[in-house]
């Protein structure tokens, strides 16, 4: 959304309890995933990431009562998957089928974008000003932490797990990028 925040408000999310890019990233560290994120196969719950591949399905967002996620889900799966031609659910093959739908709208043909944009920041001061849960470390706008995370890593770097890293070593290696990049040994 247009506004005059610091960071961009947006929501990038999966309809699922969890991404599928979460999913991988789990199976490539080695570590479980959270339970309520995926089943097997057989339709039983497992905290296995490697499953996803082997025939199990993504649970939706609202866990076993996610029929409002399931619903909103189905409806994404045909803008992104079907509306682009990209397919839909998991390839077990490990075909690419992640569409992307995007809906861009000239807001200054609804109303002023100063306006719009100054209404936007009153409205993040107020759910800014909501009680946090309990545990929690604060309420963020969609895209708030992101943009934190983003500014982190220009400032810090990026942490990648090993196999991630001799992935992309080994490609550049391939390409003859290693030194353009600078890329350097794990240590």
């Amino acid at each position: 959304m247009p506004s005059d925040l610091e960071g961009p408000l947006y929501l990038d999310m999966a309809t699922s309890a969890a991404a599928a890019g979460k999913i991988a990233l789990s199976v490539a560290r080695g570590t479980p995933v959270p339970p309520g994120w995926i089943i097997d196969r057989d339709g039983r719950p497992t905290t296995d990431p490697s499953q996803l591949r082997q025939g199990g399905a993504l649970l939706p967002v609202g866990g076993t009562e996610g029929y409002k996620g399931y619903g909103l889900s189905v409806m994404v799966e045909i803008l992104c998957g079907l509306l682009t031609g990209l397919g839909f659910g998991v390839e077990p093959t490990g075909r690419h089928n992640d569409g992307c739908f995007m809906a861009v709208f000239k807001v200054d043909a609804f109303r002023p974008l100063a306006e719009f944009k100054k209404n936007i920041g009153e409205f993040v001061q107020y759910l800014k000003a909501t009680k946090p849960a309990e545990g929690s470390s604060g309420v963020y706008y969609p895209g708030e932490i992101e943009h934190m995370r983003e500014e982190d890593r220009r400032a810090n770097g990026i942490e990648i797990e090993d196999a991630t890293w001799y992935k992309l070593r080994s490609l550049a290696e391939d390409y003859g990028l290693t030194d353009q990049l600078e890329l350097t040994e794990l240590e």
